[in-house]
């Protein structure tokens, strides 16, 4: 609806005034946004490991608790406290930057018919499930990159477990900025990673 007259004009200027102050508080919102640094996984490992080329494998998103089904990178103060790394976070949700990079090494290996995840189309044989029970820097003592992860296989015929573990490595920060914090978790999960894809080849 267009406005005429005198208390047009002043509704019209006062409307401009108020879009002006909206873009503002958003541009500032986006570049505070901007100011936090993104991190990927690293690389995939490679793995050693029997060829099971007739077997294909799904993979399914890890689960995870809240705190970790995010893209905050978690450093744990003591056993019941957290908070998040500042001004970093991961590049997307750590459930499925995991997922991906199980996915990855898996298909690194060579040693397996089909490897994918949900909705893809495979004839499945095999489910690798995984639970993400740890993925934080530990200040407590010296500064170290803690990933865990419980896996189980499932044979996707029959619903039946047939092996389950958990996988776990620490890995000593070198250095004490976001990097060295970040590199010390991809190297604690390029451990695990290495060690669920290895153990999974041994068990099909």
């Amino acid at each position: 609806m267009a406005f005429s007259g005198k208390w047009g004009g002043r509704k019209a200027g006062w409307a401009a005034k108020a879009a002006v102050g909206i873009v503002a508080v958003i541009l500032a919102g986006c570049a505070g946004k901007a100011n936090n640094d993104t991190y990927g996984l690293s690389a995939a490992p490679t793995v050693e490991g029997p060829a099971s080329t007739n077997r294909q494998i799904l993979v399914p998103e890890p689960t995870a608790l809240k705190a970790l089904d995010s893209d905050q990178v978690v450093v744990r103060l003591s056993g019941s406290e957290i908070q998040y790394l500042a001004k970093s976070q991961w590049s997307d949700r750590l459930p499925k930057m995991v997922q991906a990079k199980l996915v990855q090494t898996f298909e690194n290996t060579g040693k397996v018919g089909g490897v994918g995840k949900p909705g893809e189309g495979l004839a499945i044989d095999y489910q690798v499930i995984t639970d993400i029970r740890s993925f934080e820097i530990s200040t407590e003592g010296t500064d170290t990159g803690v990933v865990e992860i419980f896996a189980k296989i499932v044979n996707d015929r029959s619903g039946e477990v047939v092996t389950q573990k958990v996988f776990r490595a620490t890995v000593p920060a070198r250095g004490s900025g976001n990097p060295a914090f970040i590199d010390a978790l991809n190297a604690a999960f390029a451990q695990v990673s290495a060690d669920i894809v290895s153990w999974t080849l041994k068990s099909i």
